[in-house]
């Protein structure tokens, strides 16, 4: 049966009208790459972020899709061709190897935006079964023959990394900077490892789910979120008195933004989460934050401790990378003496 004219333009009218609706109605997506342990913080600070988003954009909808693993491994997935708009990792180099590798971001990243692009910190805990059978208090005392421990692979996880140079950080200043002596202390610390997992969730796995180890070590943030989700009563925190400054730095992939469409919506996520709504989130997961009124407001839930800079003990990060973490390097070194 053939159609008039007016029939005919009035079909073709609806068509455009409805091809236009779901122009409008498809959402802005953003895919942000992060660290293995940082599930849960991005699931409560999306969905604030996309209701501000709407607000001020006209009813668009941003649909953020999330990628976890170790960061070093999510850093290499974005050198191999993964198209993340942003990345939320818990290590510089993990966002270095970007520019360094990749020329995917410029070389002043870190500049762009507050507290060198580390809206947040923590540092080192340890989570001990109920009672603290083992009497675990300090760096110290994981280097005790009758003490396992569990964390994450140094080679393949920021987690890691941050422990091991936590260890080494306080046996160094309490050692008087006396390198035999520290070496000596992080032989026998390695030795303790009953396993290394890839990341700081197979770690977790490792320690409450199959019950190895008598301390794992991992971020302040996810020992007490651990200790919160699997019974207060069946574990302790205990975070040492010298450690660690862990920065969590983030950053939007410049040339993944401009082909997907995505700078504007990448750097307001990513700014937003510096603002107080943020802010206060993030330490309801145990992170450290640089806002005073959102520390001041959660002061009972972050131990005192004497946190010390990376830069400060090793020297800059690439430097770090080469003399500890590189084949052949430090920690080859230690877990090859452990073993004689």
């Amino acid at each position: 049966m053939k159609m008039n004219g007016f029939r005919s333009g009035l079909l073709k009218g609806s068509l455009a009208a409805m091809l236009l609706a779901s122009g409008a109605a498809s959402a802005t997506e953003l895919l942000n790459s992060s660290y293995d342990v940082a599930r849960e913080l991005f699931a409560a600070l999306n969905p604030p972020f996309q209701k501000q988003w709407a607000e001020q954009n006209g009813g668009d909808k941003l649909e953020i899709k999330q990628s976890h693993a170790g960061s070093s491994k999510q850093a290499l997935a974005i050198l191999q061709g993964l198209k993340a708009d942003v990345v939320t990792y818990n290590q510089v180099t993990d966002v270095q190897i970007l520019h360094d590798r990749g020329d995917l971001i410029p070389a002043n990243w870190q500049s762009r935006l507050p507290n060198n692009s580390s809206p947040f910190y923590s540092t080192m805990a340890f989570l001990v079964r109920k009672g603290n059978p083992k009497n675990i208090h300090s760096w110290d005392d994981l280097t005790r023959s009758d003490v396992k421990l569990v964390f994450p692979n140094p080679k393949t996880s920021g987690n890691g990394r941050y422990t091991y140079l936590a260890a080494w950080g306080a046996f160094n200043l309490q050692d008087g900077k006396n390198q035999e002596q520290t070496r000596a202390k992080m032989t026998q610390f390695l030795k303790n490892v009953q396993v290394f997992d890839t990341g700081g969730r197979g770690a977790t796995t490792t320690f409450v789910e199959r019950g190895l180890g008598d301390v794992l070590i991992s971020f302040e943030s996810e020992v007490n979120n651990i200790r919160k989700q699997y019974g207060d009563d069946n574990y302790e925190v205990i975070v040492p008195p010298v450690d660690i400054l862990a920065e969590f730095p983030v950053a939007w992939v410049d040339k993944n933004v401009e082909k997907n469409g995505t700078e504007k919506a990448a750097k307001d996520y990513l700014n937003y989460l510096w603002s107080p709504q943020a802010q206060k989130i993030i330490t309801s997961f145990n992170y450290r934050v640089y806002d005073k009124t959102a520390m001041a407001a959660a002061k009972g839930q972050f131990p005192d401790t004497k946190l010390f800079k990376v830069e400060d003990q090793f020297g800059s990060w690439p430097q770090v990378m080469k003399t500890h973490f590189d084949t052949g390097g430090e920690l080859d070194k230690l877990l090859e003496q452990g073993h004689k």
